[in-house]
């Protein structure tokens, strides 16, 4: 099986943009041409902020689906290094009402 990669993309609006990819280098050409996702397509120009390698392409697939169900910021943790962060933004926070 074929390696692949997870990236984050930042678009123009200040917005997130998670894809995978078997080559990371003419993905991001892609995205730029216009010729990427629809979402990217309308928030041109993108910069790619982050990126991971996997052996395999589905492990790429498997992480880019998880990235893109985290919040803003826990992304941005994940972007910034700050891996340390990323248990406590994962929990999420219960109020409890008054019946």
């Amino acid at each position: 099986m074929e390696s692949g990669f997870v990236y984050i993309l930042e678009c123009s609006d200040g917005t997130y943009y998670t894809g995978s990819t078997k080559d990371l280098e003419r993905r991001i050409q892609q995205h730029q041409a216009g010729e990427g996702a629809k979402y990217t397509k309308k928030r041109l120009p993108v910069k790619l902020i982050y990126s991971e390698e996997f052996d395999r392409i589905d492990a790429a697939f498997y992480r880019e689906k998880q990235i893109q169900s985290w919040s803003r910021k826990k992304k941005q943790a994940l972007i910034e290094g700050r891996l340390d962060d990323l248990p406590q933004l994962s929990k999420k926070l219960f109020r409890v009402s008054d019946n």
